[in-house]
């Protein structure tokens, strides 16, 4: 949206008030800023268990290849039936319409403790540790609930672009560019990330080796 030359009554008190300048600015900004709205048809808290989650605590990672993957009892994956592969493909579909939709930050936190596992401090930037990281991810159709949501941490010895839920966004990536190609069936993506994201490791590899790796955004 284009600056206005017009001040605002709220920044001319702002103005006039000195020493709350900044507060008033700072409110101002962000009540204008919105979350992308969602394309006709989708809802944006809907959601289908793609299996029973039969537990809620000592939920423990398996590995596979290597890598960290959910405990299946805790964490079956989810998908929001109204992100169709024909909303996919519109170019239209934002994840942020989504997000803290179904579920809100304190229960997606709250995946750390069912875990056992400690929220790192400083979890930002280069120093990103764990990231709250969306099984079936949004851009193939994932759900914003905490069956398709764990905490995905680890290694702390490496760069950030080698941390396992940076090599898991591309395999969400490429997996997500299948889908809209049509190289790939929607749903046979969704449930083939949610039982192992490892086993198109070697694919996305390869993808994305003379390629440029894009996707709808950030999977936190």
């Amino acid at each position: 949206m284009a600056a206005s030359a017009t001040r605002s009554p709220a920044l001319s008190r702002c103005l006039l008030r000195g020493g709350f300048v900044l507060c008033l600015c700072v409110l101002s900004i962000a009540q204008s800023a919105e979350a992308p709205s969602c394309p006709a048809g989708v809802i944006p808290g809907d959601s289908t268990p793609l299996a029973e989650s039969t537990a809620t605590q000592n939920c423990s990672p398996k590995t596979s290849r290597g890598f960290p993957i959910p405990d299946s009892a805790c964490t079956p994956g989810a998908v929001n039936p109204t992100v169709t592969l024909k909303v996919l493909q519109s170019g239209r579909f934002k994840t942020g319409c989504e997000r803290n939709k179904a579920s809100n930050m304190r229960a997606k936190n709250a995946t750390y403790g069912a875990y056992g596992i400690t929220h790192p401090t400083g979890n930002t930037g280069k120093n990103q540790l764990c990231e709250l990281d969306h099984l079936v991810s949004l851009e193939l159709g994932g759900a914003d609930t905490v069956d398709n949501i764990w905490p995905q941490c680890g290694p702390n010895d490496v760069a950030l672009a080698q941390r396992y839920f940076k090599i898991k966004d591309g395999v969400e990536n490429y997996l997500a560019a299948q889908v809209r190609h049509g190289q790939m069936n929607l749903a046979q993506a969704q449930r083939g990330i949610a039982h192992d994201w490892t086993q198109y490791l070697g694919a996305a590899r390869a993808y994305w080796s003379d390629r440029r790796a894009a996707g709808f955004g950030r999977d936190e």
